[in-house]
C-alpha cells in the first residue's frame, strides 16, 4: 500500500547554520527520498511534505543531535 505524504511541521531546537539545515534536510531524505523540506534555521522551524511519520523524524533527528517537536502531522 502506498502511503500519501503528510505535512509537517516541527519546531528543531540545535541549529545554529545552514550546514545544520543541510544535516536536518539529509536526516529527513534519509527516511524519505522525496520528501520536500524546508528549514527556517532563525525561527527553527522545518517543514516537510514526507511519507515519514512525525514520531520517525522526530527520533531520527533526536539520533542527529537536535530537539525535535512535531507542530503538526
Amino acid at each position: 500500500m502506498v502511503q500519501s505524504p503528510i505535512e509537517l511541521t516541527m519546531r528543531v531546537d540545535g541549529m545554529t547554520c545552514e550546514g545544520c539545515a543541510e544535516a536536518v534536510r539529509r536526516t529527513i531524505r534519509r527516511l524519505d527520498p522525496q520528501a520536500d523540506v524546508s528549514v527556517d534555521v532563525g525561527l527553527g522551524r522545518v517543514s516537510a511534505t514526507t511519507v515519514a511519520q512525525s514520531l520517525d523524524v522526530a527520533q531520527a533527528l533526536t539520533q542527529a543531535g537536535y530537539t525535535a517537536t512535531a507542530m503538526t502531522g
